[in-house]
Parts: structure tokens; C-alpha cells; sequence
């Protein structure tokens, strides 16, 4: 009898909890973009998105290590997406003390987050934003244009209120020209591009906060209003091509700020 007794009573602890399990909330899906591609990298970031949106970890150690200007020395920090984070500024940029601090994916959100770690506190004469093209993807989940845009002034207004002289590259083109570039295309809206860029160039033009236009758009761009398709092989990401162009520009772009042209 008291075998049996206690099979019952471990038949009614499991019925209770199977019973307690149903009646538990069903846990949210993340719901679908409608792109494939997106869905999935959205999916393999939840747990950089819940235990460190800004990814501090990425360049925290790099930037323990980093040695205090030299005299004389004009930093200037790279700063954006993987766009940047691609960018091999050693190669591109021989001798001269440039930071990349690009981190593949991310959104302005994201990079306001680690703007102070990894724009202020490595004491800069200039930071090079390029970012926005993951905020018309949806990378992080949508954002009205209007969102992106108060990213920007925030950005901007940190490195002012720290000395920091910002340029503000326009969002590249894209194009849809080869099988890799169809996702990537059909996240970002032209019209967007166009739109955020507009934007830029007149924030740069009338704000306080003393910010330069990099306008990378208008050198790469075909007269379908596209990438060019030689300069980028997946549409988004420049190849070497791609670089070579950006080169010249923002070393133009740098030499102004620095005369205060």
C-alpha cells in the first residue's frame, strides 16, 4: 500500500505541474520581417541585444591599450557599422593615426550606447560617423526616420559638448545588380537612403555643433540612383574598389575640419 501511495502522489505533483505549466503565458516569437536573411541575424543577436546592446566588450580591451596621443598628433576614430569595421584603415590610411572603431551590424542606438567608451574617452580631434543603414534595415527592430535622425544630433551633440569635431558621412548606395545584393537591397529603401541623407547634409550645414558633410553618396552612386556595381560585390559593402574612392574623400574631408574650413 504505501508503494502505491507514493506512485499517486507522484502521479498528482506531475499532473500539477503539467497543470501549472499550461496555464504559463506562451513565450513572445520575435515576429518576421518578411526577409529571410534579417529574420535569422536578428535572431542570432538576442543575446548581444539582452546582455550588451552596445557590445562594450568589443574594443573595451583595445582601448585600455591604446597609448595617449602623441604631440601634435590629429586622432581621428573611425566610427560606425561594418561598413567600417571592414575597413582595413592601416592599409588605406599607411602611417597616419587613425582608430577604426566600426562594429559590424549596429544601428545608432546601439552606437550611442558606446559613443563615450569609444569615441570620447579616446580623446579624438575628429570622429567619422558612418551609420544608418542598418537603422533602414531594421536591424534592431524598426525606426521612423525620425528616430535615426535624433540619434544623429545626439551624437553630435556629445562630441561638441567634448571637443570632438564630427564628420557625418553620407549613407552609401546600394544596388541589387548580383544574387548576394537582393536581401541586403530589399532591406533598404532608396528613397530612405536619399531622405536620411538630406538630412545630414542639412544638419551639417546649420547646426551649432560644428559638423562636417562626407558625401561619399554622390562618388558612388550610378545613374540609376544605385551602387555601382563594381564598387560593392553583396550591393552594400564596398570592396577594394569601393574603398579607394572613399579614401581621397575623407582625407579631404579630415584636412578641412582640421583648418576649420
Amino acid at each position: 500500500m504505501g508503494s502505491f501511495r507514493n506512485v499517486m502522489q507522484l502521479v498528482s505533483l506531475l499532473l500539477l505541474t503539467f497543470s501549472a505549466l499550461a496555464q504559463q503565458p506562451a513565450l513572445p516569437s520575435i515576429p518576421s520581417t518578411g526577409f529571410p536573411g534579417l529574420d535569422q541575424y536578428r535572431a542570432s543577436r538576442i543575446a548581444v541585444f539582452t546582455d550588451d546592446y552596445g557590445q562594450l566588450k568589443r574594443y573595451v580591451d583595445a582601448n585600455a591599450a591604446l597609448k595617449p596621443s602623441a604631440p601634435g598628433e590629429n586622432r581621428v576614430v573611425f566610427f560606425g557599422d561594418s561598413i567600417t569595421d571592414i575597413w582595413h584603415l592601416d592599409e588605406y590610411f599607411p602611417g597616419k593615426p587613425y582608430i577604426n572603431r566600426g562594429i559590424g551590424g549596429q544601428t545608432t542606438p546601439q552606437m550611442l550606447v558606446r559613443f563615450r567608451q569609444d569615441v570620447i574617452d579616446l580623446h579624438p580631434k575628429v570622429v567619422i560617423i558612418l551609420a544608418g543603414t542598418n537603422d533602414i534595415a531594421g536591424n534592431t527592430g524598426p525606426m521612423r526616420l525620425e528616430d535615426i535622425e535624433a540619434n544623429f544630433a545626439s551624437l553630435a551633440e556629445l562630441a561638441h559638448a567634448h571637443g570632438v569635431k564630427v564628420i557625418y558621412s553620407s549613407i552609401l548606395p546600394v544596388h541589387n545588380y548580383t544574387p548576394r545584393s537582393q536581401d541586403f537591397f530589399a532591406q533598404r529603401s532608396p528613397e530612405k537612403i536619399l531622405e536620411l541623407n538630406r538630412w545630414l547634409k542639412n544638419y551639417c550645414a546649420t547646426s551649432s555643433n560644428g559638423c562636417a558633410y562626407l558625401d561619399y553618396f554622390s562618388a558612388m552612386v550610378d545613374d540609376k540612383g544605385l551602387m555601382k556595381k563594381d564598387l560593392a560585390d553583396d550591393g552594400l559593402h564596398p570592396n577594394a574598389a569601393g574603398y579607394k574612392i572613399m579614401v581621397p574623400l575623407a582625407e579631404g574631408a579630415i584636412a578641412k575640419v582640421e583648418a576649420g574650413r
